[in-house]
């Protein structure tokens, strides 16, 4: 069973200006003369941690982390209510990715994302298939409307009653027939305590579901004030806007772009964030892409099965010296 590589520092870091107000966080790790590879985090507003950067052989890759728009290490803070998301979107955050490669002098990187990020990640390579050597992703999320009323209506409910109850709680129940627009409104308000309240709900919510055994450690870490405001105004904000997919498959319907792209896709059998039918309607439509299911895993990266599997990825597109 492959674990994470040691810990690393990042050899670069800095703060990139993309328009709008708004600085993007990025930090290099690993070879400078290494094979380029983009990690794009989940969320959208989960930013990157030190662990991320221990996917990949550091001896053999270039490894590119950064923090998308108003969260993590990035500038303005959406945990600030006023920090304005409108310039927030799918395709800023591509741009964006696009500007990051041109500053770092890549030409091609190997793009890896889960959760959200899967679906940065395929938005990311349908514009630039040219910039992009492989793709691995795990988790698959495509913000299609049946995977949001999955997660915030009538799915994951059934399997976490319990947690269900305290993220409906800031909620009144005459406004729980739509809870992303409810969230919304709080998340957005003027009322500080609520959006607060809600903002604990909503993140914790996420953090109690994504690991297949209970985590409490992180639902914790989910619940600070500053984390938990800057990622559930951001996931709503997104959710809200379907992604900015048109049509809401659009991801699925463009797969000819990167058909030829080398491909590794890890679903946990039991992720009840992102249930494995998105990931299965993925590889129909892309059976040339690697499909591999971890059968004792659920959301997170750091899954063992998914976590196994995501660096045989990264090892196998490395090369023979990997491992």
């Amino acid at each position: 069973m492959r674990t994470l590589y040691p810990p690393i520092d990042p050899h670069d870091s800095g703060l990139l200006d993309v328009g709008d107000g708004n600085q993007i966080y990025y930090e290099v790790c690993g070879n400078p003369d290494g094979k380029p590879a983009v990690m794009i985090h989940g969320g959208p507003g989960g930013g990157c941690n030190a662990n991320h950067r221990r996917q990949w052989n550091p001896d053999l890759y270039r490894i590119v982390l950064f923090d998308q728009r108003n969260c993590g290490r990035s500038r303005p803070h959406a945990s600030d209510p006023e920090t304005d998301l409108t310039a927030n979107t799918t395709w800023n955050l591509v741009a964006d990715m696009e500007r990051l490669r041109e500053h770092l002098g890549i030409e091609r990187w190997q793009v890896f994302g889960g959760s959200w990020g899967s679906a940065l990640a395929l938005a990311y390579a349908q514009t630039h298939p040219d910039r992009t050597s492989e793709i691995v992703l795990r988790g698959i999320f495509l913000v299609r409307p049946q995977e949001l009323h999955w997660f915030y209506q009538e799915g994951t409910r059934h399997l976490f009653p319990d947690l269900w109850e305290r993220l409906v709680a800031p909620i009144p129940e005459e406004e729980r027939d739509d809870l992303i627009a409810a969230f919304g409104r709080r998340l957005e308000g003027t009322d500080d305590e609520a959006r607060l309240a809600a903002a604990r709900a909503w993140s914790q919510w996420e953090a109690g579901t994504i690991t297949l055994l209970p985590n409490p450690a992180l639902v914790e870490e989910f619940g600070e004030d500053k984390l938990a405001v800057c990622f559930a105004r951001i996931e709503n904000h997104y959710f809200r806007h379907g992604g900015w997919f048109e049509p809401a498959d659009q991801l699925i319907r463009n797969v000819d772009r990167i058909r030829h792209i080398p491909a590794v896709i890890v679903q946990g059998r039991y992720d009840t964030c992102t249930p494995m039918a998105t990931a299965w309607d993925l590889h129909k439509a892309w059976p040339e892409a690697e499909f591999q299911v971890a059968p004792d895993a659920g959301h997170a990266y750091s899954e063992p099965g998914v976590l196994d599997r995501l660096i045989a990825a990264t090892d196998g597109f490395a090369g023979p010296a990997a491992g």
